[in-house]
């Protein structure tokens, strides 16, 4: 049965009146008030508390589940996540679990396979139909995130609308702090959040590169990154769910990732779940070598180098990890060691951390001649660590 869609006018309304809002509001405000230092921090804080509250909370805690969240770190994210004006967190799950389980098909709700506008906001602005909210039975039975979903209007009228107004008031005074906070804290801040969230769903599923996979749309984009508190290696994440982390390197710029590890210092995070690293390795290798031929390009035989190259990478992590642990619990019984029976201890473990560094650094240079022999452009740059 074909699905109507018609115009959602509440959502249309909100979306297109929002910006128009936000831009009057800031104009009459810059030319009657003028700006100090104080409504640029207002927005920042506000900025910063709803935008993680949308992918460290709504996306990478409860759609996910890459981690798990004391009660005080749930409440956060129910509070400011609905300041974002995003729907509550079990609905957003919904829609965003059902995205990651039909992406690019017609279940997909911003498959971008409709067009770009479609994904960015077309989807939310049209009535598609009876509401479906499902695969979230988890979340439902969060007290948390049910009470969130019954109170999901109040809670952001008052957490996003009032709130910064109430802090502009504290820190200028009178109705002319009240309406700093509002339109910076409140008007700006939700537009810019808004369009942060809109662009993973529609430019990162047109823009950037596959280095993990081409099974669907999703592409990796740093530049995303720096708009979107980390979410712009979006290909990564499409491969690898159930990581806490989108950008994996250290020097990934990764917002959230940080936000939920440093919570963990404090007990407020815990459970962090991270892909490990032969596997990221061996994927990226995989499709590196997918993406740059042809089956009936290669041989038999160069399938099953590739196979055993594979297959020595995937055994040289596993074992590299092994005894790293095992040089690790050497190091808590040192104690019962004499200094010399330690450095004899301490350099038979180094030896075969060594070893097992050789043999994959050996696997990676075939990989490389494997490239190479298929005469794939700069080979280096697709095994770069």
């Amino acid at each position: 049965m074909e699905q109507s869609k018609s115009i959602n006018i509440i959502n249309s309304s909100f979306l297109v009146g929002m910006p128009l809002l936000a831009l009057i509001s800031v104009i009459f405000y810059s030319l009657q008030y003028g700006i100090s230092w104080v409504e640029p921090v207002i927005f920042v804080a506000f900025y910063l508390a709803c935008g993680l509250s949308i992918t460290a909370g709504y996306h990478r805690l409860f759609s996910h589940r890459t981690h798990k969240a004391a009660w005080p770190m749930r409440l956060f994210y129910a509070l400011f996540g609905a300041a974002a004006f995003q729907n509550s967190a079990i609905k957003w799950c919904s829609d965003h679990r059902r995205h990651h389980l039909k992406t690019d098909q017609e279940e997909d709700p911003y498959t971008v396979k409709n067009g770009f506008m479609w994904a960015h906001m077309g989807w939310v602005m049209v009535d598609q139909g009876e509401e479906i909210v499902e695969h979230v039975d988890d979340l439902q039975e969060d007290k948390i995130l049910a009470w969130q979903d019954r109170n999901i209007f109040l809670i952001g009228f008052l957490v996003g609308i009032v709130m910064p107004g109430i802090v502009g008031l504290l820190a200028i005074g009178g109705i002319h702090g009240f309406l700093g906070g509002l339109i910076y804290g409140g008007f700006l801040r939700v537009v810019i959040v808004h369009h942060a969230t809109f662009l993973i769903n529609s430019a990162a599923h047109t823009w950037g590169t596959q280095p993990y996979s081409t099974a669907n749309t999703s592409r990796d984009s740093p530049i995303l990154s720096f708009l979107t508190f980390g979410e712009g290696y979006h290909n990564f994440h499409h491969t690898f769910q159930a990581d806490y982390r989108n950008g994996h390197k250290w020097y990934h710029w990764d917002p959230s990732k940080w936000w939920i590890k440093v919570a963990s210092w404090f007990g407020m995070t815990k459970d962090l779940h991270r892909i490990p690293k032969k596997s990221i390795e061996t994927q990226r290798m995989k499709t590196a070598f997918e993406n740059n031929t042809k089956p009936s390009e290669v041989s038999n035989e160069m399938q099953i180098k590739l196979k055993q190259c594979l297959q020595q990478m995937r055994k040289g992590f596993t074992d590299l990890m092994k005894r790293r642990d095992d040089y690790k619990a050497a190091k808590l019984e040192r104690k019962n060691e004499s200094k010399e029976a330690w450095k004899l201890t301490r350099g038979e473990h180094k030896a075969r951390i060594k070893q097992c560094k050789v043999r994959i650094a050996q696997a990676r240079l075939e990989f490389k001649h494997i490239m190479q022999s298929l005469k794939i452009r700069d080979p280096a740059a697709v095994i770069a660590a």
